[in-house]
């Protein structure tokens, strides 16, 4: 899956109404944007603007399209903006979200205000326009807290679970829910309030429980988006800061695969309402931060200092999502492999930012 094709149409309902992408100017709400934009959608990007980078983002939507993006700037925990800007969308991608587990601990009640407050009015929102507008939701793999009770051994340079299913598969849905860190809470009791205005009011929600997402348009940082940021410093030869050992694994999913991922859940709303899916690179696309680090220092040439600092709270040593559930119901197809996607991002960085040239040819993506 390449996020390229579309098999099948987006559903319309008609006229212009916009799709609603909060947090539309940020790293997969741009990507989001753009493809529907290039699909013939009117969107409506609804962003704060706060995160450093993101104006940038908006500009080139609305260079690329400018007769499909409209733009509202404001805060989702402003309630009268949001429900102005939900009053018309036939559909709702609900990415606007405090996303690191360090700020939440600064600031628990703004992590709180933005996450679940936030989530709750565009919810009500919907629910009192009285017809079903679908909402896809994007949650985190930080809702099956720190999966201590797993046991890891470590492989090279990797943790793996001793128990061989959970190496095969990974984390499935049916691992029960256990909220750690006030991000870990806001996101949690959110991902449970889209689930429940399925059941109890009938909104047609769905909830992606994301691994880590990378690709173009990411602005990484030290706190969330860990791949670009990885290569952000490479590129500009500054050293790496490691929390922990390097060896916690994630399961890493090129933007374009999880902008299909979401707009299949839009197709298929009908028949995934009220469900929630686990939505990473799976086992096949598992990579420990060491070896990220060695796969970007063969892309730009040379070694990348690295330094190391304590484990930091709610951080997995090991996540790998079970994909299974939503490659079925959702019809997606393989992920991208992350070597390419992290080639990818490299050259989409070096013509971006004017970086460094890597010491080979950077692989497209297919």
């Amino acid at each position: 899956m390449n996020g390229v094709d579309m098999p099948l149409p987006l559903p319309s309902i008609g006229g212009r109404q916009p799709v609603l992408i909060t947090g539309g100017a940020g790293f997969i709400g741009s990507n989001m944007a753009d493809r529907l934009a290039r699909e013939g959608h009117d969107v409506l990007v609804f962003d704060a603007l706060a995160r450093p980078g993101v104006e940038a983002n908006l500009d080139w939507l609305k260079r690329r399209h400018p007769q499909r993006i409209s733009t509202r700037i404001a805060d989702i925990r402003d309630e009268a903006a949001v429900v102005d800007a939900a009053a018309d969308a036939q559909a709702v991608f609900h990415l606007a979200g405090q996303v690191a587990v360090t700020t939440s601990l600064v600031d628990p009640r703004e992590d709180f205000d933005i996450n679940l407050r936030g989530t709750f009015t565009l919810l009500d929102a919907l629910r009192r326009r009285g017809q079903p507008v679908p909402l896809v939701f994007a949650s985190t793999n930080k809702v099956y807290g720190d999966l201590l009770d797993i046991a890891l051994e470590r492989r090279g340079d990797c943790y793996a679970p001793a128990d061989p299913a959970i190496r095969a598969r990974g984390i499935g849905e049916s691992r029960p829910l256990d909220f750690h860190t006030p991000y870990g809470c806001s996101k949690g009791a959110a991902d449970q309030y889209v689930l429940d205005f399925a059941r109890s009011f009938g909104v047609p929600t769905a909830v992606m429980r994301m691994s880590c997402i990378f690709g173009q348009r990411q602005m990484g940082t030290e706190d969330q988006g860990w791949v670009a940021h990885f290569l952000i410093r490479a590129l500009r030869r500054e050293p790496i800061s490691i929390f922990g050992d390097g060896c916690q694994v994630r399961d890493v999913l090129h933007v374009n695969d999880a902008v299909e991922a979401y707009l299949s859940a839009w197709r298929r709303i009908g028949a995934v309402q009220g469900r929630a899916f686990n939505l990473g690179g799976g086992p096949t696309n598992a990579v420990s931060l060491r070896q990220v680090i060695a796969c970007i220092e063969d892309l730009v040439g040379h070694r990348v200092e690295t330094r190391h600092a304590d484990w930091r709270a709610g951080d997995q040593r090991y996540y790998v999502s079970d994909t299974s559930l939503a490659m079925r119901e959702l019809g997606l197809r393989p992920p991208t492999p992350w070597p390419v996607g992290i080639a990818a991002l490299a050259r989409w960085l070096r013509e971006e930012h004017a970086a460094p040239a890597p010491a080979r040819p950077v692989e497209a993506l297919p």
